[in-house]
């Protein structure tokens, strides 16, 4: 039961979360990403993953989080999104790693393309009053990426051998 509660709820709440939380503050806070690992290792140790397993998840998580240090080291994206990419890689494997790129990219280019768009055009000022609309629409801001993360991660999620093992 309580296997069935981590599989279930951890992964795909944690994920919306982040999402939320990037898009009405632009950060994602360490704890998500903390939560996420911790998880991991509890829902392998539950599942009985082998150590070979345990080791390629582990992997995926590192080589994510290089890159993704790198990319955040040159302004491309932030480091809440950078974290929450390499605990999302180590749940997923590298089985799983390549379409959670590939989703992530698209929908991070769709989000990105459609933010740009839409801080073109003025807002209502009773719309602005909202301070996360408001900081949304400023050209200065960022994008939200962590949105294109957890909807590549919840996207690719069902596939995993924990979902199949259900």
């Amino acid at each position: 039961m309580m296997l069935h509660i981590l599989v279930l709820g951890l992964f795909p709440a944690a994920m919306a979360f982040a999402a939320a939380s990037d898009l009405v503050s632009m950060t994602i806070s360490n704890r998500v990403s903390l939560a996420l690992v911790a998880g991991f290792f509890l829902v392998a140790w539950l599942t009985g993953m082998d150590w070979s397993d345990l080791g390629r998840h582990l992997l995926a998580g590192i080589v994510v989080l290089v890159v993704a240090f790198i990319f955040f080291a040159r302004g491309w994206i932030g480091g809440g999104d950078a974290k929450l990419a390499a605990a999302t890689a180590l749940w997923l494997g590298f089985s799983h790693l390549l379409e959670y790129l590939l989703i992530a990219s698209i929908a991070g280019g769709a989000l990105t393309l459609l933010l740009l768009q839409w801080r073109r055009f003025p807002m209502p000022e009773w719309v602005t009053r909202q301070k996360w609309i408001a900081q949304l629409h400023d050209l200065k801001t960022g994008i939200p990426y962590g949105i294109a993360l957890a909807i590549a991660g919840l996207m690719v999620y069902p596939e995993t051998s924990f979902m199949k093992a259900l």
